[in-house]
């Protein structure tokens, strides 16, 4: 496979990225600062070199801040920088198992679909090893498909609205008058004419603007209709996320210490601090890998985030997995594309 490598990184030589590649490979495998004599050994079919010569090099490499070592140890471990450049350089992109990928498929595509998110976390979760994170499609995005006006009493009225991708909302509306059939008919009728087709984002505008104040022949029930969407979308808009595999985090030898315990207990409880991370995701199906300092998050200096979006229908939601900076980032990302791709398959049209 051919790589680009960025510019800041082409002084680099073979040896080096070879040497670099190893020590990021051996610390994900053993969680141990990698010595060189280990790294020799590692090599010695596709690079043999001394310990020596490969001490000399990881010396260079820690001048170049890709590598450092803890004071205690004679060892050398990935900084964020060396983590970053062994992603964007050096990295082979794991392919995932046909059985695995099927698997995946095959159980989203068994669950009803108000439960796909939640067990698409889980999913996650399991195949990664990793806090997993699933976040709910932006309804602010999807289409209008139709609207129901469902008269629960003479005063309470059910409102259904059907959005692509079998998305379904709803509105409980209290009037005080008793709204005759005919009028329900009528308002039902304009709603479905003037929405249709259009994202939910805009209607609430739309309709405020085409009941402007001279617009006083309109209906009470329409006018009570566009005091209350706006409701709708906003109590959506930033969606549900849902976690799991908060346990694969707690078994990472990185977060044994209790105040390591801790920022991972507060980072499952704050969904505001999940939204904001997965919302800094790309486009579907492009992955985006962020490493300790990059999250520009205090508390999240210790982890690595993997995240990219899915489609469902119109509407994008997101995903992505945390774990330590200590990561296999080539299977990270191939399980967020698969899990990406058979998302969008699921909720776009229902099919793996």
């Amino acid at each position: 496979m051919s790589v680009i490598v960025p510019a800041e990184y082409r002084h680099l030589n073979d040896r080096e990225r070879a040497i670099l590649r190893a020590i990021v490979q051996l610390f994900v495998l053993h969680a141990l600062p990698v010595g060189s004599r280990v790294v020799s050994k590692y090599l010695e079919r596709s690079l043999p070199l001394s310990a020596a010569s490969i001490r000399n090099t990881m010396s260079d490499l820690e001048a170049m801040g890709y590598i450092t070592h803890p004071h205690t140890s004679a060892g050398r471990m990935p900084t964020d920088l060396g983590y970053r450049f062994y992603v964007d350089s050096l990295i082979d992109i794991s392919k995932i198992s046909a059985q695995e990928s099927d698997k995946v498929a095959s159980d989203l595509i068994a669950l009803p679909r108000e439960s796909v998110m939640r067990d698409a976390s889980r999913i996650l979760g399991s195949l990664s090893r990793h806090l997993a994170m699933v976040r709910m499609p932006q309804l602010r995005e999807a289409l209008v498909q139709r609207v129901e006006i469902i008269p629960l009493s003479t005063e309470r009225l059910l409102v259904v609205i059907a959005l692509d991708s079998d998305i379904v909302r709803t509105l409980t509306l209290e009037t005080h008058d008793v709204v005759e059939n005919g009028m329900i008919e009528a308002v039902s009728r304009q709603l479905n004419e003037r929405l249709v087709g259009r994202p939910l984002s805009i209607i609430s505008t739309m309709l405020t603007e085409l009941l402007a104040p001279s617009s006083e022949s309109e209906p009470a029930l329409l006018r009570l209709f566009v005091e209350q969407v706006g409701n709708l979308v906003s109590v959506h808009q930033s969606g549900t996320v849902h976690i799991s595999g908060a346990q694969n985090l707690i078994e990472q030898p990185e977060f044994v210490a209790p105040e390591r315990l801790r920022s991972v207990i507060e980072l499952v409880e704050n969904e505001d601090v999940i939204i904001h991370l997965l919302g800094a995701t790309t486009e579907v199906g492009v992955v985006s890998v962020r490493i300790g300092n990059e999250i520009e998050e205090a508390h999240m200096i210790d982890y690595s985030l993997v995240s990219t979006t899915y489609r469902a229908g119109h509407a994008t939601g997101s995903l992505g997995i945390i774990g330590p900076r200590r990561m296999d980032y080539g299977r990270m990302i191939s399980i967020v594309q698969l899990m990406s791709s058979v998302l969008t398959r699921t909720l776009s049209d229902g099919t793996p």
